[in-house]
């Protein structure tokens, strides 16, 4: 059912007053020069905020646009809104797409899409000149809100203000609608693009499809493929991908292989990538068909794609959990010299362990890795030490800890891995084994966090341990 763009005024919350330039509170020590500059303008009563911000020649960036939003955002959401889509257009900057974000989160538009509408009201009450590059700042920041509807009416202003959408305005509500699931209503924007002298471009169909195959709508999802190809763009690896993991996600397997089959003999531009393959490997994995997934790990690598993490992850995970440890070994073996190092796969593999919760398999991995000169990263061995912690006390932990630093694999360990060694250390009066990880920290320049190194010193001088807790002392900031 088609969205109505008059129940935006009705659906969305409460108006807000029109803004009127009334001083604002002074800004606070931490705000910089540029931001009190631009507020300065901004409080002047001067309808006319654009040419008052004109005439400013401060260089923008994110810190001072996001100061002036804050304040803003106080009691002046509609002001903060036109000065952002000032600064957009301003030569000196570019937004990005976390200021997009953070500029939502700040005047609050996913709850108070008001805001929008006001301001490009009072746009049209002033008869200010507003261009397509303003209305894309608009509609990136109903992107940034996750708002088709209020996406929709912008598109539909346009015309009020004589200005015609390109096909990068069609896109950013197609995407907003197809993430609400509104398919039909995307479909209909995008065959009105084709009235207007405007054509779908690999944006328009990706996000359409997807949708689609997200949705199980499979035959329209090849049916747009078609209508694709009749348009003369291309279908690439991205958009096969995608229809193969809408395959695996609501069709059968079968139909999958023989859609990667037909693709390996397509052109190069639409050969099977490690993406696809690894789309393959996950399907098979969610269904508990592991050996037909490890066939999928042997096709990829006959055809010279190397596996990449994810893939691996998704193999490791599913022989970890069915508890065929020695076959993941032989994967490894067999992708060695790959993509992925050596000592990065038993590394995964241990936390696959982990994850699968074989708690002495993967102890048991990690051990086999240090005798055999295989490196653990600081994860897993955070991961490991934290684990033997809990299953078996903190002196294990702590011979673990003191064996990586005396083999030469103690680094990148968490810093609350030390933290919560020392503590529990200390409660349970193991005072010179404390003192041995105080002497790594030391040695590797790690520092305690305040409040920790305090209660830690604080436990120490009750127990008489006066040493001991000027040492943590000299390591806490």
């Amino acid at each position: 059912m088609p969205i109505s763009i008059s129940v935006i005024r009705s659906s969305i919350a409460p108006k807000f007053p029109v803004f009127s330039l009334k001083r604002f509170p002074f800004f606070n020590t931490y705000s910089s020069i540029a931001s009190e500059i631009l507020l300065s303008h901004l409080r002047k009563d001067n309808t006319r905020i654009e040419k008052s911000l004109n005439t400013v020649t401060v260089k923008l960036d994110s810190r001072c646009i996001t100061q002036v939003l804050e304040r803003c955002a106080i009691d002046k959401p509609q002001l903060g809104v036109r000065f952002f889509v000032w600064a957009a257009l301003h030569p000196s900057h570019r937004h990005t797409a976390y200021l997009y974000s953070k500029a939502s989160k700040l005047l609050n538009l996913e709850k108070n899409p008001r805001i929008i509408v006001d301001v490009v009201d009072e746009y049209r009450a002033e008869g200010y000149a507003v261009g397509l590059k303003m209305f894309k700042v608009i509609l990136n920041l109903c992107r940034a809100a996750q708002d088709a509807e209020l996406g929709l009416w912008v598109l539909r202003k346009m015309k009020e203000f004589d200005c015609r959408p390109d096909t990068v305005s069609y896109n950013v509500v197609i995407r907003l609608l197809v993430g609400k699931g509104q398919l039909d209503e995307a479909m209909g924007l995008m065959k009105e693009m084709g009235f207007i002298d405007l054509y779908p471009d690999m944006v328009t169909y990706v996000s359409i499809i997807k949708g689609f195959c997200d949705a199980g709508r499979l035959e329209d999802a090849f049916g747009l493929i078609k209508v694709m190809k009749g348009h003369g763009c291309v279908p690439n690896a991205v958009v096969y991908s995608m229809l193969l993991d809408g395959i695996c996600m609501h069709g059968s397997f079968e139909v999958a292989l023989e859609f990667l089959g037909g693709m390996e003999k397509e052109s190069e531009e639409c050969k099977p990538n490690v993406v696809t393959y690894t789309t393959m490997i996950k399907g098979f994995v969610k269904k508990g068909m592991i050996t037909e997934a490890l066939r999928i790990l042997d096709r990829m690598n006959d055809y010279g794609i190397k596996p990449n993490k994810v893939t691996f992850v998704y193999v490791f995970d599913e022989l970890c959990k069915d508890g065929r440890v020695e076959e993941a070994c032989k994967v490894i073996d067999k992708f060695r010299g790959g993509v992925v190092q050596y000592d990065e796969l038993y590394n995964m593999l241990v936390m696959s362990l982990l994850r699968a919760g074989k708690h002495k398999e993967s102890e048991k991995m990690f051990r086999t890795m240090m005798t055999h000169g295989v490196r653990p990263n600081g994860l897993t061995s955070s991961c490991i030490i934290r684990m033997i912690v809990s299953d078996r006390g903190v002196l294990e932990g702590f011979l673990l800890l003191d064996a990586l630093e005396k083999s030469g694999n103690l680094i990148g360990i968490d810093l609350d891995v030390y933290s919560s060694l020392l503590a529990v250390l200390c409660h349970e009066n193991h005072f010179i084994e404390a003192a041995e990880v105080v002497n790594i920290m030391v040695e590797r320049f790690l520092r305690l966090k305040s409040h920790d190194g305090e209660n830690i010193t604080k436990h120490l001088n009750a127990s008489g341990q006066y040493d001991l807790a000027c040492l943590v002392s000299s390591v806490t900031d």
